[in-house]
């Protein structure tokens, strides 16, 4: 069952440099402890390496994170007039760095720069007994930054300036592995600014697109369009508003984010009952859905491996398309302002992004912007 609205050219990529993955996520924060703790506590994650005073850095720390291949950085400033500090006045907590794995930063960053990108800073390198590492960095939507980050000659717990730091609390791994894609909300007009970016820029090719038909309810609507590199290992949808007869999600994004941004990362697992089962345990909320979604559900679906109960008793969402299912469910947003959250996902196959279950999830999103008085 086809269930795309176009599949794009998916043949050999033309890709401007080789990327071999996400190496990191930073978020800036109002309070990177805190913030540490509870993606520990809440989400798994266990804690490998720390910047701040007690090594040298008089302005600013920062907390990383790992699971997985996920590494997560959080970072809090101690001074208000810093970069990060005023980030996160403008923004609440956010992603800032989507930062990328590269082979030859140097190489990588003149060719991106000769197609066009805008240099958020140069290269350099730093260095401690561990190795040495090279990164650059170029703008993408909004504030936010690709960081290209070469690290082969690098064997430290992550980056010179970082020492390694662990935490008398052993938080249980939930079966987060990688980042499956990362998704950016930018203003009515902007989508095929940056979808073009991405292409002319990176080389990455388009994948899909939706249009307002496709993403949409009786109220809201957006427009979408998934660009990825060649291997696959890097997918950014880029979302905008649509016309509709209330505000859209991506509308009260824009809003309470003051402007374009990260709007959620999707992490990959290969058993989402069992990762689901215990994020909400640990008290993780998601969007709920209603339980007529699961009345029809297997006739557009078909077989799937799973217990259509649990799921169920989980609210999981299930799609299929011609290469196989997927399995997904979306967390509430992470702070009290409705910008960033997560996606859990599980692939059996399938290389889409659920368009099946998009009426019933924007309807999910719809009632949550109705109670914050937002819709």
């Amino acid at each position: 069952m086809q269930v795309f609205t176009k599949v794009m050219d998916t043949q050999a990529s033309t890709d401007t440099f080789p990327i071999l993955g996400t190496d990191h996520i930073e978020f800036y924060v109002g309070n990177a402890k805190q913030a540490a703790h509870f993606y520990q506590s809440a989400f798994g994650f266990k804690l490998i390496a720390y910047r701040g005073p007690e090594n040298g850095c008089r302005d600013y720390c920062s907390y990383v994170l790992q699971q997985g291949k996920i590494r997560f950085v959080l970072s809090s400033s101690f001074r208000k007039d810093h970069e990060i500090a005023k980030h996160v006045n403008e923004h609440g907590d956010g992603i800032k760095v989507l930062a990328l794995w590269v082979e030859d930063v140097a190489s990588s960053f003149a060719a991106a720069v000769s197609r066009g990108a805008e240099i958020a800073f140069e290269p350099y390198r730093s260095h401690d007994e561990f190795g040495e590492v090279i990164i650059a960095g170029i703008k993408t939507y909004g504030e936010t930054i690709h960081t290209l980050v070469e690290r082969k000659n690098y064997h430290g717990a992550f980056l010179p300036g970082f020492i390694a730091k662990d935490s008398q609390f052993t938080p249980q791994d939930l079966g987060l592995l990688y980042v499956d894609h990362c998704v950016g909300n930018v203003e009515l007009g902007q989508m095929n600014r940056w979808v073009k970016f991405y292409q002319d820029v990176l080389g990455f090719k388009l994948l899909i697109t939706f249009d307002d038909k496709d993403i949409s309810t009786k109220y809201t609507a957006l427009m979408s369009k998934v660009v990825s590199n060649g291997n696959g290992y890097i997918k950014f949808p880029i979302n905008e508003p649509a016309q509709g007869l209330k505000k859209s999600q991506i509308d009260e994004y824009l809003e309470f984010y003051n402007g374009p941004g990260v709007q959620h990362v999707a992490i990959a697992t290969d058993n989402i009952i069992d990762t689901v089962s215990r994020l909400r345990a640990n008290g993780i909320e998601f969007l709920y859905v209603p339980e007529n979604y699961y009345d029809d559900v297997m006739d557009r679906v078909h077989h799937i491996d799973e217990d259509l109960a649990v799921l169920k008793s989980l609210n999981i969402l299930i799609d299929r398309d011609e290469e196989g299912y997927l399995l997904q469910i979306f967390t509430k947003p992470l702070q009290d302002r409705p910008t960033v959250f997560f996606e859990i996902i599980q692939r059996k196959g399938a290389r889409s992004f659920g368009k099946g279950n998009f009426k019933a999830l924007f309807e999910a999103i719809e009632r949550e912007q109705e109670l914050r008085g937002n819709l």
